[in-house]
């Protein structure tokens, strides 16, 4: 169980790195984007890390008050969630 929740979580976090990447992509050739909400999503899903990783590896979203603290808000909550679950 607790091997299948790794996978997911590492999945997850290049998920969100990747999808930083491809994003920034996308903006600097004028093409179609991803939404803001589909980059908030992966990242509630557990790609937090990867997405606050690839925000500066890309430096993209990097202005926007709402990434800049929105994204290590939603990864202290992951690693409190994981925290808690270990207590348990």
């Amino acid at each position: 169980m607790v091997g299948m929740i790794v996978i997911y979580l590492l999945a997850m976090n290049v998920f969100g790195f990747c999808q930083m990447g491809i994003d920034k992509r996308r903006a600097v050739r004028h093409e179609y984007r991803i939404s803001e909400r589909a980059l908030f999503l992966g990242s509630i899903l557990g790609g937090s890390l990867g997405s606050w990783l690839g925000m500066y590896v890309f430096r993209h979203k990097t202005r926007h008050w709402y990434f800049v603290v929105g994204m290590p808000l939603i990864l202290l909550v992951h690693v409190g969630i994981i925290l808690l679950c270990l207590l348990i």
